[in-house]
């Protein structure tokens, strides 16, 4: 997986990349055909976004989210991000039986 972390009017620590690298392993072990993945964190006043494009094979993920707190809002975001992996994932298993090839004849 491809990942790149971009900041505007944010500078992007170790820390800060560390933790978001170690939150979204999480996610890549629900679904391996992942492609990339672009965070970007903004700072706006007393507002901190954490937005995320998530490509995967089928499917383009573009989530964000908002909190006082970066830490927080990055939290909410991999939460956020978790539950659209999972209902895709789920959308694409079939849930139908396999015909058994018998009649039934009696």
């Amino acid at each position: 997986m491809n990942l790149k972390i971009n900041g505007i009017n944010i500078e992007i620590t170790q820390a800060l990349n560390d933790y978001i690298s170690g939150k979204l392993e999480r996610i890549v072990r629900h679904s391996d055909n992942v492609i990339s993945a672009t965070v970007t964190l903004s700072v706006d006043k007393l507002v901190q976004k954490a937005e995320v494009d998530w490509h995967m094979a089928g499917k383009d993920l573009h989530l964000d989210q908002t909190d006082k707190d970066m830490y927080a809002a990055i939290d909410l975001l991999v939460d956020k991000l978790d539950r659209a992996v999972l209902k895709h994932k789920e959308k694409k298993q079939q849930h139908r039986a396999e015909p058994s090839g018998k009649l039934n004849i009696e």
